[in-house]
């Protein structure tokens, strides 16, 4: 079984996020960055399918070029070989973005049987371009997935909605977008790191005419202050905390 990955670099925001001077970008010169968890998922499964049924892991990276750094991460975990999309600094558009990875998955020598992806990035969260890949390479997709079982070319796939789950079959090929809890991803070996040093990286160009969506301006939320507030003394404290009891609901 030969399964294509889709994954993206994002900046890793533990912490408060800072505005270039423009508001136009997230100032990234003092975060790091990773995958998202649901891009952790898809690398995780696909490469348990392939130590169960034999085959191969490509992943396809589209973004910046520093990408390889978590390329060569997920590479530790038992991926064969990666496809880095460049372009060139720019953050295509869902529909760009989607072209791009249907244009590197139809024209590899590789006959993917299976294309998964996380279901959302974690900076835009579109929730777009798998269903766009799915698409333009004409193939079946489920979406939002977080069970997965693949026998005799039919892949099952489990949807939470709500308190019950639903459950679809799908023929491969196709494209699947998983979510986070899908699996537990491991955590790459020392053996495992040094063999990623060695995989192939196929590094591609690519330009977009322009996108279709125009950034304006980004805002931080607005973060309201947490902490303590003084009720007072004596019985107007109490009166006080009768009151706020109220508000919460706990008393009517």
């Amino acid at each position: 079984m030969d399964i294509a990955v889709c994954i993206k670099r994002v900046p890793l925001l533990g912490s408060a996020i800072v505005l270039t001077a423009d508001n136009m970008a997230i100032d990234t010169s003092k975060v790091g960055f990773g995958l998202s968890p649901h891009e952790e998922c898809a690398v995780e499964a696909a490469v348990k399918l392939v130590e169960e049924n034999g085959g191969s892991v490509t992943l396809i990276n589209i973004g910046h070029i520093d990408g390889e750094e978590q390329i060569r991460e997920q590479m530790a975990i038992g991926a064969d070989r990666a496809i880095l999309i460049d372009t060139n600094g720019a953050e295509p558009d869902p529909q760009a973005a989607a072209t791009a990875l249907a244009d590197a998955i139809s024209s590899d020598d590789t006959n993917f049987d299976l294309v998964l992806m996380g279901s959302e990035s974690a900076d835009y969260g579109g929730s777009q371009t798998g269903i766009r890949v799915a698409h333009k390479l004409g193939l079946p997709v489920v979406t939002s997935v977080k069970g997965l079982k693949i026998d005799s070319g039919i892949a099952t796939c489990e949807r939470a909605v709500g308190s019950t789950r639903e459950v679809y079959t799908v023929p491969l090929p196709a494209v699947i977008t998983v979510k986070d809890g899908l699996n537990i991803p491991r955590y790459a070996s020392v053996p495992g790191r040094m063999k990623a040093r060695k995989k192939p990286v196929d590094i591609k160009q690519v330009s977009f005419a322009g996108s279709r969506i125009t950034t304006k301006q980004l805002v931080v939320p607005v973060q309201e202050a947490k902490g303590a507030t003084n009720l007072g003394t004596g019985a107007e404290a109490a009166d006080a905390l009768v009151e706020v009891m109220k508000q919460i609901g706990v008393l009517s």
